[in-house]
């Protein structure tokens, strides 16, 4: 069985992300599946999801920090819209993640959550949540 779903997500600065375990794992209860895989991604070229600590806020603030040394605004891109740095960093971060769900819930680490990750906000944005299973 396969069933799908589409999350709204809603960014409030330029860069940030934002905690989505709880609306994936809606998703698959809504979805009924007990036992199978799920994959979350975004719909978009300048937004990511990524699984990473849940338990410590500095791991955030780092992750944006060096992503932000690594590839930074530049007014020589070439991209119209200014947003370059964006896309590279979606492309680097990835736009999915792929979950294994076990009694109707995901199973993450003690440690994980599901990050929607905004490189060009603030926006409302959409992730696809496909869960496979049976």
């Amino acid at each position: 069985m396969v069933k799908q779903e589409i999350i709204s997500v809603q960014s409030h600065s330029r860069t940030e992300w934002i905690d989505i375990t709880g609306e994936i794992q809606d998703a698959i209860a809504k979805s009924k599946i007990q036992k199978g895989i799920c994959v979350a991604a975004s719909l978009h070229t300048t937004a990511g999801v990524t699984i990473n600590e849940n338990a410590d806020p500095d791991v955030g603030r780092d992750f944006f920090y060096k992503l932000n040394q690594l590839v930074q605004r530049d007014p020589s891109f070439y991209h119209s819209e200014g947003n370059s740095d964006s896309h590279i960093k979606a492309s680097l971060v990835g736009l999915s993640v792929q979950l294994p769900v076990t009694d109707g819930k995901i199973v993450t680490g003690t440690w994980q959550s599901v990050y929607f990750c905004e490189f060009d906000g603030p926006r409302r944005r959409t992730v696809s949540v496909t869960v496979i299973g049976e």
